[in-house]
């Protein structure tokens, strides 16, 4: 046997070996104290956060606030919804106070999610899998086994439909996370029930489709962004859409979130005792294109880690979505194809990052393909 062929061998053994340990995590990492990003982890320039004076100019942006004790009061409730359809169509992203979830509920869920990061990698691993479909499933980056680059995240994704069947499936560890994330998951569905009965009410459709809604399709997705040594370098979450109906989002006190806004990336100021609520591509779908799914990405940090808890909501997994004939017209042609969220897990587990694929381009005019074009970049 050729030297050659013994040092080839064995630098692909240590390749692998390297390969392995992203694999486990950025917590796996972190544990085992890296004072700089692994090449694995550097994006290109171009997709690097902006830093310098620039990073320093960045603005802050306030996003739209819904008071849910207004909405739900007769005499304030038109209002409220004026306010919401444009958050709809100007953001995509708004944020909900009044929101009904208690506040201790709101804090055990965020800590149960911090103490599962801080288990031993013993335990994590347990509930490491590459198929999008499972019940439980952690991981990090967005897709670690296609991912030829990784973000600076890990996370939990728990399948939240139906509640009593995948439960047994979820972590025992730490031993109150089933418990109080069933209760947030129960929480959060009553949440988005009442908030896309608004979402219909704004856009002037029936309500006959709530029944679905309430057999819908629901994850939840605790994410964890640790301190990084060298931000500038990386991103928690790449540029992405929701492909969802809604999102809504708990998010501690660390800035992090950024949105894009005429073509500008600004960061979400949080909120006190809110939740951050986004379109996703399904209610884009369903809207016609009149209520927009924002891009938006998330930034990370050298001094504190970062947790959010994200819950998606959207029809049954089966379910066709598609524009609402309320909302076709001749003047208000239909934009976009058909879609469903099975059609979707199969495309996430084979690309790296997800594109907007479901706009019926033979539709389009020239003015809508600009306005959906700069959607996309």
């Amino acid at each position: 046997m050729g030297m050659d062929f013994v040092v080839e061998v064995k630098k692909v053994e240590e390749e692998e070996e390297v390969e392995s340990k992203y694999l486990k995590g950025v917590r796996y990492l972190c544990e085992n104290n890296i004072t700089r990003v692994p090449n694995k982890y550097i994006l290109p320039l171009a997709s690097r956060p902006e830093k310098g004076r620039k990073a320093a100019a960045a603005q802050t942006l306030k996003l739209p606030v819904i008071d849910l004790a207004k909405l739900r009061s007769p005499g304030c409730r038109l209002q409220v919804l004026e306010t919401l359809a444009k958050a709809c169509e100007n953001y995509g992203f708004f944020q909900v106070v009044n929101h009904g979830i208690d506040g201790e509920l709101v804090s055990r869920m965020a800590s149960v999610g911090k103490r599962f990061f801080e288990l031993p990698f013993e335990e994590r691993v347990k509930y490491m899998t590459s198929d999008v479909r499972a019940p439980v499933r952690c991981g990090t980056s967005v897709n670690q086994v296609v991912d030829s680059v990784f973000y600076w995240r890990d996370f939990l994704k728990l399948t939240c439909r139906p509640l009593e069947s995948v439960l047994p499936h979820w972590p025992s560890s730490p031993m109150d996370l089933r418990e109080e994330a069933k209760s947030y998951a129960e929480r959060s569905k009553s949440l988005f029930l009442e908030l896309v009965e608004a979402i219909l009410d704004s856009l002037g459709v029936g309500t006959g489709m709530l029944p679905e809604f309430e057999d819908g399709s629901h994850l939840m997705v605790v994410n964890c962004y640790p301190r990084c040594p060298e931000p500038n370098l990386t991103l928690g979450m790449p540029p992405h859409s929701d492909y969802g109906f809604l999102t809504l989002l708990l998010q501690d006190d660390v800035h992090g979130l950024q949105v894009q806004c005429e073509g500008e990336w600004v960061t979400v100021e949080p909120v006190p005792d809110s939740l951050v609520v986004n379109v996703g591509d399904h209610l884009e779908i369903f809207s016609n294109g009149r209520y927009k799914s924002v891009l938006h990405r998330v930034l990370v940090n050298s001094i504190k880690s970062r947790i959010s808890i994200a819950s998606l909501h959207s029809l049954p997994v089966d379910r066709m979505v598609s524009p609402s004939p309320e909302l076709i017209s001749e003047s208000n042609p239909r934009l976009y194809k058909d879609t469903d969220f099975a059609a979707f897990l199969d495309y996430m587990s084979s690309c790296e990052t997800k594109q907007k694929n479901f706009l019926d381009t033979r539709k389009l005019t020239h003015e809508n393909k600009r306005n959906i074009k700069s959607l996309e970049e």
